[in-house]
């Protein structure tokens, strides 16, 4: 293999490679390619599998077997070139054939690298920082978590109440006439919880165990069953039995049966110090994405096209390997979501731009701080995640190759020293939701006077956090809501 030139356009970040390959080589390729198929060629007077090479080139043609070699050859002498001079490319190269025959093939490969930045401000920037406080209020609603796990029903000798578990048999009639999904037995109804249509839980509350009733009720208009939308229905309902909470009292007695403290009180101070931890770490992560955002914005260059849309692709794909682990395919998304697959990529676009201008941010900074990964720091990592996955290193480095671990970590090294180096505002987390309040009034003003260009603020964090903004519909199924959900833990 032999570069024969390579030319740099450094105002688009490409990099064109005139590459060869030698006639020895080609040769070996194209007599595999002569082997793998001979067994699927007819040739008068010979069996299958049996003709020479050259009876069936003779037939053919003599390039009969180059297409074949040709792929076969070229992405390892266009990776060794590209190795060869030391590119850091950033997409999928595009190749064109320039020659092919006894001297060997030579193609040219255009490159899109990656661009370089400088940045000169990176020291000392500025951004607020919420003071990791814990209420007692926090403490509470923590509490209420171990409250409810050891509250237990019981049954109550008594009409039914708001906020009692009604273990019913009903089946609805429309027009006197059951209906499909109308009916069901021995069923848990939490009173209170609006879990079935409007109406219908208010009518069960009152009732006793053994008595039977008549509850009218109407269907909202954006029902998913178009038959039954907006329209009267009657449901017998025979209520079994009436279970009430018990919720047991927060005493030292509680805390030995949920924790393993002796007192609530030494309970209670544990859930505020791991809250605190945990509002320290959340508090962090937003004072460097603060930073990160500072620092994307530092990046003025166009990025190559090509990056873009490889930089789209991969969060396609993750997205895609997200919801399938729902049970639920792109395709299916899309039609929920009223999408197809150029609108989608759309969406991710501005998201996928402020991803690559972190990146590249953070790229500077690397070089400006001259921070370097050893080959030991991420064998001691990648040992780490085979021991959190119950897999061997190999495995690991099957999925992760250690030049592309060795370019996260550090620029997860760079974000640390930005953040070591930059000046934190602190602010109470009340001024932090002042502050969020004033973004969201800004974003409606700008959505009011441009109601068909300006998206919701909620919909734009989405885009720039590479997810796409989707379009709603009335009706819901529990795929559509499966999607939603995993969006919003892509968000997290």
């Amino acid at each position: 293999m032999n570069v024969k030139s390579c030319v740099e356009n450094k105002e688009k970040f490409s990099v064109e490679l005139i590459v060869e390959v030698g006639a020895e080589e080609f040769e070996a390729a194209v007599e595999r390619a002569y082997k793998k198929n001979r067994g699927s060629i007819s040739v008068p007077g010979f069996r299958k599998g049996k003709a020479p090479r050259k009876v069936i080139e003779g037939m053919y043609g003599s390039g009969v077997f180059y297409q074949e070699a040709i792929e076969e050859v070229y992405p390892t002498a266009c990776e060794e070139a590209i190795k060869e001079k030391g590119l850091d490319v950033v997409a999928t190269p595009k190749i064109e054939l320039l020659d092919a025959g006894k001297e060997g093939l030579s193609f040219k490969a255009d490159v899109t690298v990656r661009p370089i930045v400088t940045l000169e401000n990176y020291k000392g920037l500025e951004a607020n920082k919420v003071l990791a406080t814990v209420t007692d209020e926090a403490v509470s609603n923590e509490l209420k978590t171990f409250i409810d796990r050891a509250t237990r029903l019981e049954t109550a000798e008594r009409p039914a109440q708001n906020g009692d578990t009604a273990v019913i048999d009903f089946e609805g009639f429309k027009e006197g006439i059951p209906f499909n999904g109308g009916k069901g037995e021995n069923f848990d109804l939490v009173l209170g919880s609006s879990s079935f249509i409007p109406g219908f839980e208010d009518q069960v509350v009152g009732m006793s165990a053994g008595e039977e009733k008549e509850i009218s009720v109407t269907f909202p208009e954006d029902y998913q069953a178009e038959d039954l939308a907006g329209k009267p229905a009657m449901f017998r309902v025979k209520l079994h039995e009436v279970k009430a909470k018990v919720i047991p009292e927060l005493d030292d007695e509680f805390a030995k049966d949920v924790s393993e403290f002796e007192t609530l009180e030494s309970f209670k101070e544990d859930l505020r110090a791991k809250i605190a931890d945990r509002n320290m770490a959340q508090s962090e992560g937003q004072f460097k994405q603060a930073l990160l955002d500072q620092l994307s914005d530092m990046v003025t260059i166009e990025l190559p096209e090509p990056m873009v849309e490889a930089q789209i692709d991969r969060l396609m794909n993750d997205y895609m390997s997200r919801l399938e682990q729902q049970g639920i395919t792109m395709e299916m998304y899309m039609s929920y979501m009223q999408m197809n697959e150029q609108m989608m990529r759309e969406q991710l676009r501005e998201g996928a731009k402020k991803q690559l201008r972190t990146q590249l941010a953070l790229d500077a900074v690397v070089r400006a701080e001259n921070i370097q990964i050893s080959d030991e720091e991420v064998t001691a990592e990648f040992q780490k995640i085979a021991d959190s996955m119950q897999v061997s290193v190999t495995d690991v480095e099957e999925v992760v190759t250690k030049d592309v671990y060795k370019r996260d970590l550090s620029r997860d090294r760079a974000i640390e020293f930005v953040a070591s180096n930059a000046k934190a505002k602190l602010i109470t987390a009340e001024e932090a939701l002042k502050l969020e309040e004033v973004k969201a009034e800004e974003t409606t003003e700008e959505a009011e006077e441009k109601p068909k260009k300006t998206r919701t603020k909620k919909a734009a964090e989405k885009a720039e956090d590479g997810e796409p903004e989707v379009k709603k519909t009335t009706k819901r199924t529990k795929k559509a809501d499966s999607a939603e959900e995993e969006k919003a833990k892509a968000e997290e």
